[in-house]
């Protein structure tokens, strides 16, 4: 690996940004966030992190699974309890580039994105920012409020600060992943680089438990162990991931 800094903000017109995150402004690093034909973009070696990752809810996979996807019968729509008259609201508290968060909004859900990596959640910003100036996706995006910090400070705000808890809590915190050359292996390595390890999985899992009102989703590898602490009550596998469920109480029509 190289000895370069992990990240740095390039491009005109990006010294705002870099500043509001405490983010590096130029020089060499091994992944530059910057903008790309009107995109936010993190990039690197395309032989160690692919192409440059990019948020976009407008076109490509979201478009297609927002047509395509499978509405309420896709399974995190089951496990987030997306059901017949039943819409619950969500934090989604390991955000990311916000795939699951898109998904749970088209079907009607409203959605607290929490994401901790500055670079990460400049990316998410960025995409929800563009959906919201697209007809197509304005009305999904207007129900998705991104959020930079900690989930687990995030989480305990909504309580102590006066805001109502939300329904449900949906996690997907990284899981350690062999080395191989998969594109979505190579997102992943850019990850890494950026978050570390999520080392503290357990303790946002009670965090999330203490919030939820109704149930706390945890997506995971299918054949990966679930996170320590409590067992989940019930589980939903699919083919290559599943949620556990931990479940307060049951979900029921507005």
């Amino acid at each position: 690996m190289s000895q370069r800094p992990p990240l740095a903000v390039r491009g005109d017109g990006l010294a705002t940004l870099a500043g509001r995150f405490g983010l590096p402004l130029g020089g060499d690093a091994e992944v530059t966030l910057e903008r790309r034909d009107g995109r936010l973009v993190l990039a690197g070696d395309p032989r160690r992190y692919g192409n440059p990752l990019a948020v976009d809810f407008v076109a490509g996979r979201a478009a297609h699974r927002r047509r395509f996807g499978g509405g309420r019968g896709q399974l995190i729509a089951r496990a987030c309890g997306l059901g017949k008259g039943v819409t619950p609201s969500v934090v989604d508290a390991t955000a990311g580039l916000g795939r699951d968060a898109f998904v749970l909004a088209s079907l009607g859900a409203r959605v607290l994105l929490v994401e901790r990596v500055a670079a990460i959640f400049a990316l998410l910003e960025d995409g929800v920012a563009r959906a919201l100036a697209d007809p197509e996706t304005a009305g999904i995006a207007a129900r998705m409020h991104p959020v930079h910090g900690d989930a687990c400070r995030e989480l305990e705000t909504l309580v102590v600060g006066g805001g109502v808890a939300p329904q449900v809590v949906h996690l997907d915190p990284m899981y350690p992943h062999r080395e191989k050359s998969a594109l979505v292996k190579k997102e992943m390595r850019l990850f890494r680089l950026l978050a570390g390890d999520d080392g503290d999985a357990p303790r946002l899992l009670e965090a999330a438990l203490d919030v939820a009102t109704h149930r706390v989703v945890v997506k995971r590898p299918r054949k990966a162990p679930p996170i320590a602490g409590r067992a989940p009550q019930h589980v939903i596998e699919g083919k290559t991931s599943r949620y556990d469920l931990y479940v307060h109480r049951s979900l029921t029509r507005d």
